[in-house]
C-alpha cells in the first residue's frame, strides 16, 4: 500500500543567507566609498587585497573539503568577512597584512570550525586580531586623511609603493583619538589636557580623523546600521545595549576623574564602537539567540572595550571584547534561552494546569 506523505504547514521566510549577506553590503558601502575618498588609492588596493584573498581562500578550502567553491562564493559570506577585515585596518597597510588576516579569517576561523554557520568566533576580528596582535608596529601605523584627488593624495604609481612595496611616507603618521589619549596618559599628561588636541567632534562624526575604514565616518556606519534595523536585518538589542554600557560606564569614571578617564560621548565617536555595534557583534553565528541573550552580550562587548581601551595594552579593544563575548555566547544561549511550553525554565514538566 502507497501512503503518500506531506510536509507540514511550515512558514517560509523571505530572507537567504545571500540576500542578507548583500543588504549588510549595501549598508557598508556608503562608509566604505567615503572612506575611499578620504584615503585614496592606497586604502583601495588593500580593500582590493583583502577581499580578493579571502574569496580565493575560501575557494581552496571548499575545494579541499571536495565542495563546490562556487556555491559557496555565492553567498556573499566570504566577501563580508574580507570587506569587514578591510574596514578594520589600516588604510595604508601593505598588502601581505590583507593576505594574512584573510588566510587567519577564513582558513583558521571560519573553515577549520566547519565553514559558514560553524564558526565559533567572528573571522573578521580573529584576523584583525592575529595581525594586530603579531604585527602592532604595522597595524598602529595611522595616517591623517589625504582625499582622493588633493595635492597631498598619492598618485598611482606612488599607491602601488605604498601598498605593495611597503615605502609608506614617515610624515604622514599619525596616531588615532584613542591611540593619543593614552600615549599620553601614559606621559603623566591628564585627559582634559590633551583632549584639547584631538579631533573635534564635528570632525570625529564626519570622519576626518586618522584610523581605519570603520574607525572614521561615524554618521555613514551609524547611517547603514539603522539600515539593516529598518530592514529587520539585526535588531536593536545588542547596538544599544554595548554602546549604552560603554557609555554609562565611560561617563561614570569620567565624572569622578575627568583626568584619567575620557567622556562618554568621546568613547562613543572613537575607534570602531558604531562598526563594532551595528556590523561586528551582531553577527547570527557568534551571538547569542535569545533577546535577553543579546542583551547580556551587548553589555558585555561594551563593558570588556571600556575595559580594554583604559586598562589594557592597546588602545581599542572592540575586536578583542567581541571575540571574548563570542566564547560566552553558548553559556548565554543556555542560561537565556526562552522556556518551553508546560516546562519550568530548567525543562522540567510544570504541574498541571499550568502552562
Amino acid at each position: 500500500m502507497n501512503i503518500a506523505t506531506t510536509s507540514g504547514p511550515f512558514t517560509h521566510g523571505y530572507n537567504t543567507v545571500q540576500k542578507t549577506m548583500i543588504t549588510v553590503l549595501l549598508a557598508l558601502a556608503p562608509a566604505t566609498l567615503f572612506n575611499f575618498y578620504l584615503f585614496g588609492l592606497p586604502s583601495i588596493l588593500l580593500f582590493a587585497v583583502t577581499v580578493g584573498s579571502c574569496l580565493a581562500i575560501e575557494a581552496g578550502c571548499m575545494a579541499l573539503a571536495g565542495k563546490p567553491a562556487k556555491t559557496a562564493l555565492s553567498d556573499y559570506s566570504a566577501t563580508l568577512t574580507g570587506w569587514l577585515l578591510a574596514m578594520s585596518l589600516p588604510p595604508w597597510a601593505p598588502w601581505w597584512i590583507g593576505l594574512l588576516g584573510a588566510l587567519f579569517a577564513i582558513a583558521l576561523a571560519k573553515h577549520a570550525f566547519g565553514g559558514l554557520g560553524q564558526n565559533v568566533f567572528n573571522p573578521a576580528m580573529v584576523g584583525r586580531t592575529a595581525m594586530l596582535v603579531s604585527f602592532p608596529v604595522v597595524m598602529t601605523a595611522w595616517i591623517m586623511p589625504h582625499p582622493l584627488f588633493s595635492s597631498g593624495s598619492p598618485g598611482l604609481a606612488e599607491a602601488i609603493a605604498i601598498t605593495f612595496g611597503g615605502h609608506m611616507p614617515d610624515t604622514v603618521s599619525a596616531a588615532s583619538a584613542l591611540g593619543y589619549i593614552k600615549t599620553e596618559l601614559s606621559r603623566g599628561i591628564p585627559v582634559t589636557q590633551s583632549m584639547a588636541k584631538v579631533p573635534d567632534l564635528m570632525d570625529m562624526v564626519l570622519g576626518y580623523r586618522a584610523g581605519s575604514l570603520g574607525e572614521t565616518s561615524a554618521i555613514f556606519i551609524l547611517a547603514g546600521g539603522l539600515f539593516l534595523m529598518s530592514k529587520r536585518i539585526i535588531s536593536w538589542h545588542i547596538p544599544l545595549s554595548l554602546m549604552g554600557s560603554l557609555f554609562v560606564m565611560a561617563a561614570l569614571f569620567h565624572a569622578v576623574d575627568p583626568a584619567h578617564y575620557a567622556s562618554g560621548i568621546f568613547h562613543l565617536m572613537s575607534g570602531a564602537t558604531f562598526l563594532g555595534a551595528f556590523f561586528i557583534a551582531t553577527d547570527y553565528v557568534t551571538s547569542p539567540v535569545s533577546k535577553k541573550g543579546q542583551i547580556v552580550f551587548g553589555i558585555g562587548c561594551g563593558l570588556l572595550t571600556w575595559l580594554i581601551r583604559n586598562f589594557a595594552g592597546y588602545p581599542e579593544g572592540m575586536a578583542f571584547a567581541v571575540l571574548l563575548m563570542n566564547g560566552l555566547t553558548p553559556i548565554i544561549d543556555q542560561y537565556t534561552r526562552p522556556r518551553a511550553f508546560g516546562r519550568d525554565s530548567k525543562g522540567e514538566p510544570l504541574p498541571l494546569g499550568k502552562p
